[in-house]
């Protein structure tokens, strides 16, 4: 794994290390500053659920997309709603790791860590890198603050801080002071802080005001004299970096080489929803979302709900079954339906799931899982939901399953489920989960011109030869070679057929409680699933043969790359394949397994993919697996993976 910045550049509390280290040093003609080039950083954002980390953590990325790096982030919610302030339950994270390298992961530690009070020192200290540097607000380290994070001593006033660069700052006193002369109460001037320490982080990575000027102007625009607070304060934090002498060097990092085109900074979240999007335009058909809102899938639908001038209709339901039904009948009438969930109303929806199966209509489904089970940790990230998503309902009930593997993929794979939901009439499960919804990375525009067509095969009144038995009779689920059925839309002349939850007789759909009907509608519903074409897995980096394969899904996949990257460095023969579509899985998995010795799925489960692997191809895979909450660790993964090497054990 590559050195950090901060142990790159060795410093400690009694200041700089002599030795550069290869960083490169530039003197400002107009003043002492002196500016270092680091090739990455990643600084962590913390405090208080009301100090607004999450906004502050948001502007940074922002300004950091602009200046052309390649960037990972990973916001750390609090689970509860309104934890106690200054208490380790309320503390608010956000950690963007930027570069000019490609970036895959937010980062095993950081650089930088800014606490505003003392929880948040408490609860991200072990996250700091040796010899990193604090930003410490002071006034969050009063008597109040100390005892609510559980310190019997200031840590500020004793050694336990000694091996890192600290700068401490009276951050509320002198966003109090820069308001003295506004209109506003304490209270209203205290949440201005944030800007403050923005403010001189953009003055301490040498970035501009502007991007996020022009972000309160259009926020605060109805609130003028909350918009000029919060100008006023994120100038002075700026100002507060220039003129005070104790900080002394700025940084910057080189611009990444990124492929051309038009980027933009985007969630997984948001690339879900447009991906949503684009697949109802491209099919030419009317979008429908049935949801109730859950953490943290909701900002779909608040996303989906502003596309109404695009045909996109969305229905906030009471809950959850509400809401999948809802979509199903959007689907039986004709539209590109989807609902949104998360694990808990993923169990609600169960039922309806197979209702939908049952019709073969086109339905996507997604899934932002979270951790469990029940109401688990509402805000943490997880990959647990797997195995419900292949088998979690009653009877022989197989759907698609695919899996978004980062922010940016989030629009590739939700337009591949709503064409494999169309073109292959059949509910498909789409999972995500917690840091692919909220985390954020560059995304490139897509042309829509290079998009793979969606093309739904309505049922014709005009065409029925193969579709109508002796009797006249319209056969809706009468097949093609795919086994697939045409999609009868009600309303048509010549179209009526019955549809319900029950046992359908093949072809005309009747209701049929013949034992070897049923078997054969069974074992045609599946092969129907295991029929649709998926593209070949292929080595995402890495030899074609080797040692180990690392064998990923979902959001594993920016820790899996990154190992194999440092690794490959030190002459390992590793490789990285990941997964998009589990079933069916693609047809040459297998066959590229059986080219390494070795093979080890990292999961953030307890081991759910591994066991489908070694049921359907009998090799002894090896699990790897954490239940915390976080994205695995790329140190983790890579000490696992030296683990099965026998000459990079020994070395």
């Amino acid at each position: 794994m590559s050195e950090s910045p901060s142990a790159q550049n060795g410093q400690t509390a009694a200041g700089e290390s002599p030795q550069s280290h290869g960083r490169e040093h530039a003197q400002d003609a107009q003043s002492q500053e002196r500016f270092e080039t680091r090739q990455e950083v990643v600084i962590k954002f913390a405090g208080d659920s009301g100090d607004g980390m999450q906004l502050t953590g948001g502007q940074f990325t922002n300004s950091t997309a602009l200046a052309g790096h390649d960037l990972a982030t990973f916001p750390d919610f609090p689970a509860e709603i309104r934890a106690p302030v200054g208490t380790l339950a309320g503390v608010s994270g956000f950690q963007i790791n930027f570069a000019s390298r490609p970036v895959y992961t937010p980062g095993d530690r950081c650089d930088v860590l800014v606490a505003m009070n003392a929880a948040a020192l408490k609860a991200n200290l072990e996250s700091l890198e040796p010899g990193g540097q604090l930003i410490l607000n002071r006034d969050g380290f009063d008597a109040k603050n100390l005892r609510l994070a559980g310190y019997d001593e200031n840590p500020l006033e004793g050694d336990g801080l000694q091996g890192y660069v600290r700068h401490e700052m009276d951050v509320t006193r002198l966003t109090r002071e820069c308001l003295k002369d506004y209109e506003l109460g304490t209270k209203e001037k205290d949440r201005c802080k944030n800007m403050f320490v923005l403010g001189f982080l953009y003055w301490m990575y040498d970035r501009p005001l502007e991007p996020t000027l022009d972000f309160l102007d259009r926020k605060f625009q109805k609130l003028p004299e909350v918009k000029a607070a919060n100008q006023a304060v994120l100038h002075a934090g700026y100002a507060y970096g220039d003129t005070t002498e104790t900080f002394s060097t700025r940084y910057r990092v080189p611009k990444a080489e990124l492929e051309p085109g038009t980027y933009r900074s985007i969630t997984g979240n948001e690339a879900t929803g447009l991906g949503l999007l684009a697949a109802s335009r491209k099919s030419r058909l009317p979008m429908f979302l049935g949801s109730y809102p859950i953490t943290p899938a909701s900002d779909i639908l608040h996303q989906l709900s502003g596309f109404k001038r695009f045909g996109v209709r969305t229905f906030q339901a009471e809950d959850e079954i509400a809401a999948i039904s809802a979509a199903i009948g959007a689907a039986f009438g004709g539209h590109l339906a989807v609902t949104t969930t998360s694990g808990p109303g993923m169990a609600l929806k169960g039922e309806a799931l197979g209702l939908a199966m049952m019709l073969e209509l086109p339905l996507v489904v997604i899934n932002i899982q979270r951790a469990g089970p029940s109401t688990g940790m509402p805000t943490k990230t997880e990959q647990a939901d797997l195995m419900q998503a292949l088998y979690g309902r009653n009877g022989e009930c197989p759907m698609p399953v695919l899996a978004i593997h980062s922010p940016s993929d989030a629009f590739e794979t939700a337009y591949e489920a709503c064409r494999i939901a169309v073109e292959h009439m059949t509910p498909v499960i789409l999972l995500s989960d917690g840091y692919i919804a909220n985390g954020a990375e560059p995304w490139r525009f897509p042309s829509a011109a290079a998009m793979p067509s969606i093309q739904p095969r309505f049922a014709d009144p005009a065409k029925l030869e193969k579709a109508i038995n002796e009797d006249g009779q319209f056969l809706p689920y009468a097949r093609d070679e795919r086994l697939v059925r045409a999609w009868a839309v009600p309303g048509v002349p010549d179209l009526e057929h019955r549809i319900g939850g029950l046992e359908k007789q093949a072809d005309t759909g009747n209701v049929s409680y013949d034992p070897d009907n049923h078997e054969n509608m069974v074992k045609t519903r599946a092969a129907k699933i295991d029929r649709i074409p998926v593209a070949d897995l292929e080595i995402d980096l890495g030899p074609e043969e080797g040692d180990v394969l690392i064998l990923g899904w979902g959001s594993t996949y920016g820790t899996c790359r990154a190992t194999v990257r440092d690794l490959l460095g030190e002459g390992l023969a590793v490789a990285h394949a990941h997964l998009r579509h589990i079933r069916p899985f693609p047809a040459n998995l297998g066959d590229l397994m059986a080219r390494f010795r070795r093979v080890i799925v990292p999961e953030i489960n307890d081991g759910q993919l591994v066991h489908l692997i070694r049921d359907r191809f009998l090799i002894d895979a090896v699990p790897f697996n954490r239940i915390k909450g976080t994205p695995i660790r790329k140190e983790e993964l890579a000490a696992a993976v030296k683990a099965l090497i026998p000459a990079a054990a020994n070395a």
